[in-house]
C-alpha cells in the first residue's frame, strides 16, 4: 500500500471546491496541515510593513481566517464570555464589514490563559461556521447573514474549550469538548442537521480522573485519506481514533496518550505520509501510528512510544520525511523530528513559548510566540537556520493565516495585516 502526502491535498482541494485559491479558510490553512502555496513578507514590526490593525475587544487564542476578501475571527465582547461575537473585516484595509454577536446567560469556566474566544473559523467560500462552545454552533453567509445554529449542549470544562470546526464535502466536523458530554459529529453545511455522531468512551469524566491529574482534548481534527476512504482524525484524551468521515464508523483506534500528569490532548495530529504523528498535552506521550490498520491498532500499528514528549500545544508540520514543530517550552520551541522513528534531529530555543501553530510558506516557516515575535526560519534537517525575527510586542496565543501575499496575526490586543 502506497500513500503520499498528495492524498491529503487531493482530497481536500476535492472538499474546498468553492474557495479561491488564494484563500486561508481554517484552521491551519487551506489544507489544514500548516502549508500553503502563497508569498509573504520576511520582516516586519509593530510598525514596519503593518499595513493595517484593528482594536479587538477581548484577548482570544483563535486564529483568523481570509476567505472572499474577508478576514474572519471569533471574540468575546466580555470577560465572563457572555457575549461572544464573529468579526469580519475586509482583508484589504481592516473596515469592519459586520459582526454577529450571540448572547450567553451562563458564566462558563476558563482558564486565565484560555479566554472564550478560542476556536477558529471555517468556510467554503460561500458561508462561514462558527462554534461558541456551550452557546452554540452557527452559521452564517459572508454577508453576515445567519443560516442556521444549533444547541448541542452544555461544555463546562475549568480551562474552557478550543478545538475548531472543519469543513470537507460538504460536511461539518467537530470534536466537541472538553467536559462530560464529550462527542465527535457531522453536520450537514447547508442545513446543520446531524449526520453522525460518536460518543467519546472517556465521556463523564468532566475536569480531572481520579488520581486529581487534569483531563481533556482541546485537538482539532485532520482529514486523512486512506485506500479512497476519508478518515477523521481525532485525538482525545487518552487515545487517537479515526473516523469514517461518510458514516461516522470507528476505522481504528491507538492508545497510548493517557501518561501520569495527565490525559489530555492539544494539539491536531500530523499525517506524516503513511503515518500519524501525535503528541500528548503537558509534555505527554509522543506516538507514530501506520494509517491501514484496522479497529484497535495500539499494538500492530504503533510503531513507537515515547512517555515524555515535548511540550506541545500548537500543531506540527510535515515536509520532506520530517516533521517540524513550535513547543510550548522555549527551552526547546522549535524542534525537527522523524516521524519514523521519533529522534530528535536537532531543537532551538525560542524567544518565548508556542501555543500557536507552524506555517509553511514560500520554503519558509513562522511560527508566532506567546510575545508576540514571529520567527522565520528554513525548513532543514540539517540544523535551525534562522532568516528573521519581527517583533510586535503583543501577547499571542494565535496561528498566523497568509493569504495574498499578506500575513494576518491575531494578538490579545489587535488584527494585525503584514505586507509589503
Amino acid at each position: 500500500m502506497k500513500f503520499s502526502a498528495c492524498f491529503l491535498v487531493i482530497v481536500l482541494v476535492v472538499g474546498l471546491q468553492n474557495l479561491c485559491i488564494a484563500d486561508w479558510p481554517g484552521f491551519r490553512g487551506p489544507l489544514g496541515n500548516g502549508t500553503v502555496e502563497d508569498t509573504a513578507p520576511i520582516e516586519w514590526s509593530n510598525e514596519q510593513n503593518v499595513v493595517w490593525k484593528v482594536a479587538l475587544p477581548q484577548p482570544g487564542n483563535g486564529s483568523p481566517i481570509v476567505v472572499g476578501g474577508r478576514v474572519l475571527l471569533t471574540c468575546t465582547e466580555d470577560e465572563p464570555g457572555k457575549q461572544r461575537s464573529t468579526y469580519c473585516f475586509a482583508s484589504n484595509t481592516g473596515e469592519q464589514l459586520w459582526v454577529k454577536t450571540v448572547e450567553f446567560d451562563q458564566e462558563m469556566p476558563h482558564h486565565k490563559t484560555n479566554p472564550h474566544g478560542s476556536s477558529t473559523p471555517a468556510s467554503d467560500g460561500e458561508s462561514v461556521v462558527v462554534w461558541h462552545a456551550s452557546a452554540g454552533l452557527y452559521c452564517y453567509d459572508l454577508e453576515g447573514k445567519e443560516l442556521w445554529n444549533r444547541d448541542l449542549g452544555e461544555f463546562r470544562h475549568m480551562w474552557g474549550y478550543g478545538s475548531s470546526p472543519i469543513i470537507h464535502r460538504g460536511r461539518v466536523f467537530l470534536n466537541s469538548g472538553p467536559g462530560e458530554k464529550s462527542f465527535v459529529a457531522a453536520f450537514d453545511l447547508k442545513t446543520g442537521k446531524t449526520l453522525w455522531q460518536q460518543d467519546e468512551a472517556e465521556a463523564g469524566t468532566v475536569d480531572r480522573r481520579e488520581d486529581g491529574a487534569p483531563h481533556g482534548s482541546w485537538s482539532t481534527p485532520v482529514i486523512a485519506q486512506v485506500d479512497g476512504q476519508d478518515q477523521i482524525v481525532v485525538m482525545h484524551p487518552k487515545r487517537v481514533v479515526a473516523y469514517d468521515a461518510e458514516s461516522g464508523d470507528i476505522v481504528w483506534s491507538c492508545d497510548g496518550l493517557s501518561h501520569g500528569r495527565g490525559d489530555l490532548a492539544y494539539s491536531s495530529p500530523v499525517i506524516a505520509g503513511d503515518l500519524c504523528f501525535v503528541i500528548g498535552g503537558y509534555k505527554g506521550p509522543m506516538m507514530s501510528i501506520r494509517l491501514d490498520g484496522q479497529g484497535d491498532v495500539t499494538e500492530s500499528h504503533r510503531l513507537y512510544r515515547f512517555e515524555d514528549g515535548p511540550q506541545s500545544i500548537g500543531s506540527g508540520v510535515y515536509f520532506d520525511n520530517h516533521v517540524y514543530l513550535a513547543n510550548a517550552d522555549a527551552g526547546k520551541g522549535l524542534q525537527c523530528v522523524d516521524p519514523k522513528t521519533g529522534d530528535s534531529l536537532w531543537s532551538q530555543r525560542s524567544p518565548a513559548a508556542h501555543w500557536g501553530s507552524l506555517v509553511l510558506c514560500g520554503g519558509r516557516f513562522y511560527v508566532t510566540g506567546q510575545d508576540g515575535t514571529t520567527v522565520v526560519f528554513r525548513p532543514t534537517p540539517e540544523g535551525y537556520e534562522e532568516l528573521a525575527k519581527n517583533e510586535l510586542g503583543e501577547t499571542c496565543n494565535g496561528t498566523p493565516a497568509i493569504s495574498n501575499g499578506k500575513i494576518y496575526i491575531r494578538t490579545h490586543e489587535h488584527l494585525y495585516c503584514i505586507g509589503q
